[in-house]
Parts: structure tokens; sequence; C-alpha cells
């Protein structure tokens, strides 16, 4: 039942927006229609435009998504192991997490210039403090009992990392890499919109200056499907590592 109405819901939006549109409830010339929309996909992918742009945002996604990640699960893992590598950092995250990444993308482009390093830089910061938040988090929520089991029984530092912080903390480093993803997503377009000549953000961008509203509908519905696409990989990946969780 719950898979029918998740179907039926948004075939359901569609047809009211078909509708509106057809009746003229809907400015056409400024929110388009469903039909219209699916129309100007087809060229889209004739002509490889489509799927060329979307290669191109999906991997600086995955190589900003990581740049981002890795550093922020150990930078995380060690503030909530070191008090005083938090008491360091800490106040360092709290004050530049608030700045919009968008504010500082003049100085990202100053430093690395228009390629392919300022995007994926781009996207790395903001992925970082999301995931460096949460998986601090995570290790702090640990039940103390585990960390002086494990003190108790000589382990060493690599120990307390791979055996007790990371395992512990792992559904909180999940919660910060699907936000991080989330996040990764609305940097990419804010980065092709910028400063490219490829890319989802680009297609949007163009459309916009074109004012091709349907082909602007057709790239932001292309964003919306690697949203979900990577939320799915993730769950998946969080099914693999954390069996436990589901059990529960």
């Amino acid at each position: 039942m719950k898979t029918v109405i998740s179907i039926l819901s948004p075939v359901i939006l569609l047809l009211l927006w078909e509708a509106a549109a057809r009746l003229g409830i809907v400015d056409t010339r400024l929110l388009s229609s469903p039909w219209l929309i699916l129309q100007s996909f087809f060229p889209l992918l004739i002509h490889g435009d489509l799927a060329y742009n979307t290669g191109v945002s999906v991997l600086r996604v995955i190589w900003g998504f990581l740049a981002g990640a890795v550093p922020g699960i150990l930078l995380g893992l060690s503030m909530g192991l070191s008090p005083f590598i938090r008491s360091a950092v800490e106040p360092m995250i709290a004050a530049t997490y608030p700045i919009p990444k968008l504010a500082i993308m003049p100085l990202i482009l100053l430093i690395f210039g228009l390629g392919e390093t300022s995007k994926i830089f781009t996207i790395a910061i903001g992925v970082f403090y999301l995931v460096v938040i949460n998986t601090m988090a995570g290790v702090l929520n640990i039940d103390k009992i585990y960390l002086e089991v494990a003190k108790n029984f000589g382990a060493s530092r690599k120990d307390f990392y791979l055996t007790v912080a990371l395992p512990g903390a792992l559904p909180m480093i999940f919660a910060g890499l699907k936000l991080g993803m989330g996040m990764a997503l609305i940097l990419i377009v804010a980065a092709e919109m910028s400063a490219a000549k490829a890319g989802v953000g680009w297609m949007i961008w163009r459309a916009y200056d074109m004012f091709d509203i349907e082909q602007m509908f057709a790239a932001l519905i292309t964003l919306s499907v690697l949203g979900y696409i990577f939320a799915l990989v993730l769950d998946w990946l969080e099914r693999l590592v954390l069996p436990w969780k589901q059990a529960s």
C-alpha cells in the first residue's frame, strides 16, 4: 500500500499540473507543463547533451564528496577521542561553519582558478563541515564503558580509532554523509553556474539565460533524480555496513 501511495502521489501531482497548464490556470511561459518538459527531454537525450553534462556533474560531485568526507571522518574521530584536539579545532569550526559557502566562491576562484579544482573544493568544504560535526557527535555519544574497556585491555591509538570510535560512530557518520551529499548537489549547481562550460548547473544557467523554461526544468529534474540515486546508494551502503541497525 505504501509503495502504491508513493508512486501515485507524484503522478497525481503531475496530472494536476498538466491539467492546470491546459486550462490556463498556470502560465506555461513561466512554469511550463509536464508534457512540454517531457518533449524537451528527447532532443537532449538524442544529441547526448543531457548525458554528457550529467556525467560531468556526477564526477565533480563524487570527487568533491570524497575530498570532504574522508578528512571530515578522520578529524571528527580525532576530535571525539581527544579533548585536546577538540578544544583546539572546535572553535575554528564553530566560527567558520556559518559562513555561506557561496560567499567565499570568489575567493575560491581566485585561489584555484576556473578549472575543476575550484568546483571540487567548493563541494568538499561544504561536505566537510557536516561530516566532521556528525562524526564528532557520534564518537562523543559512545558509551564511556567501551572506551574504558579498550583502555584497560591496553588498546593502541589505532585500536581506539578502528575498533571503538569508528564502529560506534557509524550511525552518525552516515547521517553526516547523507546531509553532505545533499549539500554537494546544492553546491555543484552554484559552482557550475558561476564558472563552468558543462554540467547540470551550467545547463540550468544557460536555459535561464535563453529563457528556455522546459530545458531548465529538465535539468532540475535530472538533478533531483541524481539526488535520489545518491540517497539510494548511501542507504545501501548503510545497510551493508550497519546490518544490526536494520535488524533493530
